[in-house]
């Protein structure tokens, strides 16, 4: 793949992930329209107008409405902004840090041309993305008998578009200006978090309408445009936004120079840098170089667990809370409506009940998934990243061995599958203790570990895949696979007499088939995630050793 065609290259390296996008949207879409036909909507209309006016849920709103603007607006245009921002942030700086940048530059090609590459590929991909979602409404909405027709879902659609641009030219700005991932992703996914929540919040505030309009967020949906069309106004502004960011990139991209991978002083590098203190970490730690492979591979995935953290502790842990205790008692019979199928897919239990209400929510579905997609791409990426960025030979001609290098790339996943597992828990709390809920304290952090421990065997799982194909797409998505497998498996089995006896086999039955929110830890349940968990690191050990590394990408 030459230089001439760094914008295909480009889209080809990312258009899984995109795909992956709009599939889940239009599931999401699918089963949502499904479900809310089903139900009396005062489950939801009969909410706070604060928590209404954050997912844009109006005092009338039907069928249609409500899985539009919940699942097609409000989810939607997060999940695209994100993999907007997440693609902006590794245009020119993931280069950088993949130390591939220079080798991209000494083609007889500009810094303006490979900008301009990243970002009409990055157009091209959300594009194609908002367009392939959108094909979907309307017969989904057919086959299921929704009526839509009052509603404006290719203005959504534009709305959409455009603030997903915005994100990833944001983050592009920032990638090209200071060479550094992490800060280009952090800074664009505080800006869109503050701004999603400030822009569902402020209506609420006297006076704090005024805001709205320095809100980005708030000229994605803040004409309603599902309802009132495309507020062109906003287009027009959003678009000017990611033109002058654009250019700032490619002014900031000229003038700066460039970092390789080995650039920027950390303070482990001036720690080092001291004669004494050198030796010290040398006696304990052995290779200076070997040592740091676990904190770089923390650093490398530190953005996905802070965001990850973030909205398990913030969205699904604190505000569960207050929005239970807000709903009216006689609203609560009515959750006795949903269907047995939703009730198993998302974990069980009696939604009458704070901890029934929690495991709906939040661990049934949203906890398990948040940890298992930081660990299946830790895990993914631990060995075969390394071997598609032609570094794994560099890190073999050191004096460290493949298990070594197994291990060192095995703890920061354990480590960060705990993190998710601790936001989880101190969001529940502190969500439980905010509403006067009285749920355990023991029995939250219980159903935490479980959950760390259920991301675990599927990071696990993608680590061996890892280990013994040498690629990433292999092993994250036959991973993710065999979780939904399983998932699915143990959600409906229950269902079905034939398939009850074989719940055993999926991971998920020792997960929350306890209901350790009420009956609190399982230990033997505990015992077989972490056994099935060691025995699929043990084997990425065996697997690793054997296989001959592979030198292409």
């Amino acid at each position: 793949m030459t230089l001439a065609n760094v914008f295909s290259k480009t889209i080809r390296d990312r258009w899984m992930g995109w795909a992956i996008t709009a599939v889940s949207l239009t599931l999401f879409l699918l089963f949502g329209m499904s479900v809310y036909r089903e139900i009396d909507l005062t489950i939801y209309t009969s909410l706070p107008e604060a928590f209404r006016s954050l997912v844009g849920i109006g005092d009338d709103i039907d069928v249609g409405g409500l899985a539009i603007n919940v699942v097609f607006g409000t989810w939607g245009g997060l999940v695209v902004a994100a993999i907007a921002l997440v693609m902006g942030a590794s245009a020119i700086a993931g280069e950088e840090r993949d130390g591939t940048m220079g080798i991209l530059l000494s083609n007889p090609k500009s810094r303006t041309f490979v900008l301009l590459s990243k970002a009409g590929s990055l157009l091209m991909l959300v594009a194609v993305a908002t367009v392939a979602v959108w094909a979907t409404v309307h017969p989904i909405a057919a086959v299921l008998g929704v009526e839509i027709a009052g509603l404006d879902v290719e203005a959504l659609s534009l709305h959409l578009f455009v603030n997903a641009l915005f994100y990833g030219m944001l983050a592009t700005a920032i990638g090209a200006m200071t060479g550094n991932r992490g800060m280009a992703t952090g800074v664009t996914t505080a800006i869109m978090a503050v701004s999603f929540f400030a822009v569902g919040f402020l209506p609420l505030v006297e006076g704090g309408d005024g805001l709205l309009k320095f809100l980005p967020w708030y000229y994605f949906d803040g004409s309603d445009p599902a309802t009132n069309g495309v507020a062109w106004g906003h287009i027009a502004l959003l678009v000017s936004a990611s033109v002058i960011l654009l250019v700032a990139s490619i002014i900031g991209f000229n003038r700066r120079d460039l970092k390789g991978q080995s650039v920027g002083t950390t303070m482990l590098d001036r720690v080092r840098g001291n004669p004494v203190l050198n030796r010290l970490i040398g006696r304990l730690a052995g290779s200076a170089r070997v040592s740091s492979i676990w904190v770089k591979t923390m650093s490398d995935y530190q953005t996905l667990l802070l965001i990850t953290s973030v909205v398990m502790f913030l969205m699904m842990g604190v505000m569960m809370g207050p929005m239970y205790a807000s709903i009216p008692e006689e609203t609560l019979t009515a959750f006795d409506q949903l269907p047995e199928q939703l009730i198993a897919l998302f974990g069980g239990g009696d939604l009458s009940t704070p901890e029934g209400w929690y495991t709906f929510e939040t661990f049934g579905f949203m906890a398990p998934v948040a940890v298992i997609v930081v660990t299946v791409v830790m895990g993914g990426g631990a060995l075969a990243g390394e071997e598609s960025r032609r570094t794994m030979s560099l890190l073999l001609a050191c004096p460290i061995s493949r298990n070594r290098i197994v291990i060192e790339k095995a703890v920061p996943m354990v480590l960060f599958a705990f993190a998710v597992g601790f936001a989880t828990f101190a969001g529940v709390a502190l969500g439980s203790l905010a509403a006067g809920l009285g749920m355990s304290v023991g029995n939250i952090a219980a159903t935490a570990v479980l959950q760390s421990l259920i991301g675990l065997v599927f990071g696990s799982l993608a680590l061996a895949l890892s280990a013994a194909t040498g690629r990433t797409s292999i092993s994250i998505y036959g991973a993710i696979g065999a979780a939904l497998f399983f998932h699915l498996f143990n959600s409906f089995g229950e269902l079905n007499d034939g398939l009850a006896d074989l719940g055993w086999l999926t991971p998920f039955s020792y997960y929350l088939g306890n209901e350790p929110l009420v009956n609190g830890m399982d230990w033997a349940n505990a015992a077989v995630l972490a056994a099935l968990s060691v025995v699929l690191i043990g084997l990425s050990f065996v697997l690793f050793e054997r296989r001959d590394i592979r030198q292409q990408g």
